[in-house]
């Protein structure tokens, strides 16, 4: 089963790489952009018993190594979430 994690930081916490990215942006002529955040995507394949057991072994490595509870949350989305997606070049 593929699942895929959304990592971002919690409100409130300064976000230092995404403000670098806004002002690059904003220097480039994007002068519309009102917020920027940065985070990171992890996909994850495994063998389940089904969804929810994909999404709890998921949610644990989570806890324990892909995000920081103090300053991140997580989002876990299955396969059947995922819509398809297009490289842009």
């Amino acid at each position: 089963m593929k699942l895929r994690v959304l990592v971002r930081l919690k409100p409130g916490i300064l976000d230092v790489q995404g403000a670098a990215v806004k002002r690059a942006l904003v220097g480039l002529g994007f002068s519309d952009l009102t917020d920027l955040r940065v985070g990171k995507v992890i996909e994850v394949e495994l063998d389940a018993a089904g969804p929810e057991a994909a999404q709890a072994r998921v949610a644990e490595m989570c806890r324990q190594l892909l995000a920081n509870p103090i300053l991140e949350d997580y989002t876990i989305e299955t396969a059947d979430d995922l819509a398809p997606r297009r490289a842009v070049r």
